[in-house]
């Protein structure tokens, strides 16, 4: 299982700017994919954005012209830059690894995915 730990979250006004950052305990090499999700105060759980391993992204529409994700291999992190930020981006992000793992042959030997998650950052925009 792998660890992940979000930090950056914090306290900011309308319109500024936060990056978020997400480190793996594995390498992110073993993910098919990573993303950030985030969960409002009362809300369900809201996919942000994901990054692959060939560093393609794709964005939920009400954040893409805001947000970038981007990952560091060397370092095992995935970063999410938040710019232009709103009072409904206030939220506990969190980013996921989606690992893709196969059965042995003895068991069937099919793919299945695994997630992994972590705890997530609390950001709040106020003024």
């Amino acid at each position: 299982q792998a660890q992940l730990v979000e930090s950056g979250g914090g306290l900011v006004q309308p319109g500024g700017s936060l990056k978020l950052s997400c480190r793996s305990s594995r390498d992110i090499t073993d993910f098919d994919d990573m993303g950030w999700y985030r969960q409002a105060p009362g809300g369900q759980r809201e996919w942000v954005a994901t990054i692959n391993n060939y560093g393609h992204a794709t964005y939920a529409d009400s954040m893409k012209d805001r947000f970038t994700i981007s990952r560091d291999g060397a370092n095992n992190m995935i970063y999410l830059q938040m710019d232009r930020l709103k009072l409904e981006d206030t939220a506990v992000y969190s980013c996921k690894g989606h690992e893709i793992r196969r059965q042995s042959l003895s068991e069937g030997g099919s793919f299945y995915g695994v997630e992994h998650w972590g705890k997530g950052t609390l950001v709040t925009v106020s003024e």
